[in-house]
């Protein structure tokens, strides 16, 4: 059996993509080869250049060279709406390929979630697929609602190719961290925690923050988890410590941030909006701890028993094992590509 992933390489950042679509590669790298579009995802000239090559040379190359594929797993988005119809219109004409997409992001509900005409287009190409692979249940019901009648799997969590040991310090201290884009999380200006020391990783620090904060420098994902030695780590979004709030802090409502699949797969519980998607993982699994607010945090830290935080960190052990072995995705395609094997379409 052939199978191929479609995954994009932005040419101008001159990187090795995000990591979330690296991890997938990794994980499925025994059972699909990797077919790569690299162009610049900013538009302009030479971006439209190197589309028009992928899509008159490149694309229907490949497939007319590779007939007998049995099943395409696209990396969705592809930040090209011409390139996808492309990529759909020479998979169907030289192939009998199943394609199935793995939705990292959906711009319906982050970007574009009040442009209807937008909407419509993303659902016309999500129902061209013969199954997706998606965030989580909210997710699902969202695609559901709006019109989507392709079969969907549920992936459940991001899985995470973590390089560093898996930190297996039992100790607690209340201790937090936080790891992002920091210019993006402005409640971390607000954020003042009384017992608990707060760690922050990342690019652009605000110039001051509250005095139990410490900016603790930027590494790369794969350096990161050497680092993140903390008894927590957040997942919040937003301006506001009440709630997520802005574009980023609603899609938590649908979205699985890879931020929890690092912090867990490096063996650190989690502290998250309990409105966020993965809430319900999260508690369902005893991972860590589902605030209303982050003025609630100092109380609840406070109040976590010894016993109540090993419990939580030995669940975390043995999730950051199927993390680091790609557990999540291998089961949502097999189960995606299972069931066109026995009932055609699936339920």
């Amino acid at each position: 059996m052939k199978n191929y992933i479609i995954s994009i390489r932005d040419e101008k950042k001159n990187d090795a993509g995000p990591k979330a679509k690296r991890d997938i590669e990794f994980f499925l790298k025994d059972t699909f080869e990797v077919f790569t579009l690299k162009y610049q995802i900013e538009t302009g000239l030479m971006s439209r250049l190197q589309k028009v090559k992928l899509a008159y040379f490149t694309i229907p190359t490949f497939f007319k060279k590779h007939r007998d594929i049995d099943n395409i797993v696209l990396q969705y988005p592809l930040y090209s709406d011409y390139l996808i119809k492309i990529l759909v219109r020479y998979i169907r004409k030289y192939t009998k390929a199943k394609l199935y997409f793995v939705i990292h992001d959906l711009e319906s509900l982050r970007l574009f979630k009040d442009n209807l005409e937008y909407v419509k287009n993303e659902l016309d190409f999500l129902n061209q697929t013969d199954g997706l692979i998606v965030h989580n249940t909210s997710m699902i019901n969202w695609l559901k609602k709006s019109g989507c009648i392709a079969k969907m799997v549920n992936l459940e969590i991001f899985d995470y190719a973590n390089p560093q040991d898996i930190n297996s310090e039992w100790k607690y201290d209340g201790s937090i961290c936080y790891a992002g884009n920091l210019a993006k999380a402005d409640f971390l200006k607000q954020l003042s925690l009384k017992n608990q020391k707060l760690v922050l990783y990342g690019p652009n620090p605000a110039n001051e923050y509250a005095k139990n904060t410490e900016y603790a420098g930027q590494y790369t994902p794969e350096e990161l988890p050497k680092y993140l030695k903390q008894s927590f780590g957040l997942v919040w979004d937003g301006d506001s410590l009440d709630s997520c709030t802005g574009v980023f802090g609603e899609y938590m409502k649908y979205n699985n941030p890879h931020k929890v699949s690092l912090y867990l797969s490096s063996g650190l519980p989690v502290i998250i909006w309990k409105k966020a998607a993965l809430a319900e993982f999260i508690e369902s699994n005893n991972l860590g701890i589902t605030i209303d607010s982050l003025n609630d945090v100092d109380e609840i830290l406070n109040k976590l028993s010894l016993e109540e935080y090993r419990q939580k960190k030995e669940n975390v052990m043995k999730m950051a094992a199927k993390l680091r072995s790609g557990f999540y995705i291998k089961k949502a395609v097999d189960v995606i590509m299972r069931r066109d094997i026995v009932s055609g379409y699936g339920s």
